[in-house]
């Protein structure tokens, strides 16, 4: 394995890599292995996709990867309230990127619906995810160097909801603070990303490598919602950072 080091501990699993192809050479082929063992052990398999500019080339590998894809349900961790044919949209993104090749085959279950507001949605989409066998055999999330994870934004309307472990709902709404630019959003809450049998962390180089230390020495989830995922011991976390 071409990592920097990988790190076990009381924290999450942490892999460092040199560079991003050798990141997500291994984690590719780690995701594949995951969902075929899913597909063989219960029929089908559970993956959610997490957007942002990180995961597209770890999604081009993945596509070209031997694996039961016809058995695998996709959805997204989030998802912005936009068109799927924009460039912004997450939706778009898997699309192009993963829904391809080999993983043409595997179902797409998306967020986007007709409703002109994300909140008008919340029991529809949360119905289509229910749909999907759970626990997902595979959550890939990202991270912002704000500590965000998924649409769990601080600072959000909506984000004590989304982050409350005895929420029922699958999904929630979530409108970031005018500020950030980043728009009206669906989210997976916390309790369905923890719903897992694993959840990867994938981030490259050192700010957020910084973010990422900040959320572990921390303790409020509202300030940083990651910690939710990292600072719990029900579901294996892996850490999969990059330097480029």
């Amino acid at each position: 394995m071409n990592s920097v080091f990988c790190s076990d501990s009381a924290e999450p699993l942490f892999c460092g890599f040199r560079n991003a192809n050798d990141l997500y050479t291994v984690l590719s082929e780690q995701i594949a292995a995951r969902l075929t063992a899913g597909v063989a052990r219960n029929g089908r398999a559970g993956f959610v996709a997490s957007g942002g500019t990180t995961p597209g080339a770890l999604y081009d590998l993945l596509a070209k990867r031997e694996a039961s894809w016809k058995s695998v349900s996709i959805t997204l961790s989030d998802e912005r309230w936009t068109d799927p044919s924009s460039t912004r949209s997450n939706e778009y993104l898997v699309r192009a990127r993963l829904l391809t090749a080999n993983a043409a085959a595997a179902q797409f279950v998306p967020f986007k619906t007709a409703h002109a507001h994300a909140l008008d949605a919340e029991d529809v989409v949360s119905a289509a995810i229910g749909g999907i066998l759970r626990p997902f055999d595979v959550v890939l999330l990202g991270m912002g160097t704000d500590g965000h994870t998924a649409s769990l934004i601080p600072g959000a309307q909506g984000l004590a909801r989304a982050m409350d472990r005895c929420e029922s709902a699958l999904v929630r709404a979530v409108d970031p603070p005018d500020l950030t630019a980043m728009g009206e959003r669906m989210t997976l809450t916390l309790r369905t990303i923890l719903d897992a049998r694993w959840i990867v962390l994938l981030i490259r180089g050192d700010a957020k490598l910084a973010a990422y230390k900040r959320a572990l020495a921390g303790r409020d989830v509202l300030d940083a919602p990651v910690r939710g995922v990292l600072q719990q011991t029900n579901v294996p976390v892996s850490i999969f950072w990059s330097a480029e």
